[in-house]
């Protein structure tokens, strides 16, 4: 939170192009939450009722705030989170402190490919044991206790991968916004798209072509892709509650990455002649829509199995390999299914360190090599010891995502919606409507404040007292 000036600042870097910041963008919105949290969440959430509520959360919520990040970024005259704030506190003659939720959203982005480094390790693991048939012949419970095992007793084999993705993100960051992350997403996100939607097909396919108990008690059946859709797009209205709206409320909140500095970064990278409003709504479906395709791949197959659709974190590390592993091609498809993991956590990855090497690059005029070196080591350090000791994993994780995040988020709402110069709004926001400025500051100043005020006060009650938080939610 610096009240003083600045290190004198480099030239801004660009996207090369529109398409390249929209592939960069939604790279580091697309992770493992879309393929993992999501699925999860909704499974255990009602299905339907869930994914209703997280879209809407997603429109009404996630969009604006994703609109506040990138002009945030772009209006401030510097590479950085926290320098573009600075810049715009200090032009505005507003107290500096405002730019201390800059600082949480890039320590917390820090904290969190520290030890997002290591799930991406859990998920490269998994690759050769598909490969080479580590699951052959075994039963559900023993293919769970293959992953219990991954975490608890091969640290070794896990801090191999780790420091290799680890090096990789760092590498990649190194390089520069335009040969470094721009290169990589337009290279892995087609390759993305590409095997979600073939693993979609295949999930599909093979849903179609099994049988599984209706949910009426008469003793029909249905196909699995049948029973999956209707999980999926037939909300059981009943089934909403306070807890259902909790969950997709913070769901959408973190899926989109906002509140880690992360988009305010990307911004200022943008050129003026993108739209900010286009560009958020689009990335925002984007991820929508990813995330419901990847809920297409893996519901299916695991009704067809009668696996358990509420199995929560486990359903993408113990439930799905199951399903998986008994599916005509399990070997290939499974190395498909985590490889496709892969790209997703390394492009977003990448987004998450982004923010500190800019900073570090920036702050102390140093190459963004030498910034990415002394912020990987760093990183590297922070992961290894959450490779060994589990719960240092658990308690960043809760920290970053039920704390820091939202506290983020909430302060950025505020700023822009009550403190930021409305001369610069509608500057960021040119050939936007009066009108429609006005309905997005009254979700930024009104609707957002709110939403995220619940994410952060129901997600300490839920860490801290469980309790209160069973009587509040009814979860």
């Amino acid at each position: 939170m610096s009240g003083t000036s600045p290190a004198p600042l480099n030239a801004t870097p660009q996207w090369s192009s529109r398409l390249a910041f929209i592939m960069a963008a939604v790279g580091s919105s697309v992770g493992l939450g879309n393929l993992w949290r999501f699925s999860a969440e909704a499974g255990a959430n009602g299905g339907g009722a869930f994914i209703l509520i997280y879209v809407l959360c997603v429109l009404l919520i996630g969009i604006p705030v994703l609109m506040s990040e990138y002009l945030v970024g772009r209006a401030g005259h510097a590479n950085s989170a926290v320098m573009s704030v600075d810049d715009l506190t200090m032009r505005g003659r507003l107290y500096p402190g405002w730019s201390s939720f800059a600082w949480i959203g890039m320590v917390a982005a820090f904290l969190i490919v520290s030890f997002y480094c290591v799930v991406a390790a859990w998920v490269m693991l998994y690759i050769p044991k598909f490969i080479f048939g580590a699951f052959d012949g075994q039963s559900a419970a023993q293919i769970g206790e293959q992953f219990t095992q991954t975490v608890t007793e091969d640290h070794m084999k896990v801090f191999v991968y780790f420091s290799l993705f680890a090096f990789l993100t760092a590498f990649l960051v190194s390089r520069g916004v335009n040969k470094g992350i721009e290169m990589s997403a337009k290279i892995l996100m087609p390759l993305f798209f590409l095997l979600l939607a073939g693993l979609c097909i295949y999930s599909v396919s093979l849903g179609l072509g099994t049988q599984v108990p209706s949910s009426h008690s008469d003793g029909t059946t249905i196909s699995a892709t049948r029973h999956a859709l209707g999980f999926m797009f037939l909300p059981d209205f009943s089934a909403i509650s306070a807890l259902t709206i909790n969950k997709a409320l913070g769901q959408a909140f973190f899926s989109i990455g906002i509140g880690s500095a992360i988009m305010i970064t990307y911004g200022s990278y943008l050129p003026k002649t993108v739209s900010i409003p286009r560009a958020s709504i689009f990335v925002g479906l984007t991820d929508t829509c990813v995330a419901i395709i990847a809920g297409l791949a893996i519901f299916p197959i695991v009704m067809a199995h009668g696996l358990d659709t509420s199995a929560g974190a486990g359903l993408f590390f113990k439930t799905l390999p199951v399903a998986i592993n008994a599916a005509p091609g399990g070997h290939f498809i499974g190395a498909a299914f985590f490889f496709l993991a892969f790209f997703a956590a390394i492009t977003s990855s990448v987004s998450l360190f982004e923010p500190a090497v800019s900073y570090v690059a920036e702050r102390f005029a140093i190459a963004r090599g030498k910034a990415a070196l002394i912020m990987g080591l760093l990183m590297w350090a922070i992961g290894a010891i959450c490779v060994f000791y589990g719960p240092a994993l658990d308690f960043l994780d809760q920290l970053t995502g039920t704390i820091m995040l939202p506290l983020s988020g909430l302060l950025l709402v505020i700023f822009v919606g009550w403190r930021l110069n409305k001369t610069v709004l509608h500057d960021e926001l040119h050939g936007v409507s009066d009108k429609l400025i006005q309905r997005l500051l009254f979700l930024v100043r009104f609707v957002a404040p709110i939403a995220i005020f619940l994410i952060l006060s129901l997600g300490v009650l839920e860490k801290y007292f469980p309790l209160a938080y069973h009587n509040v939610t009814g979860g």
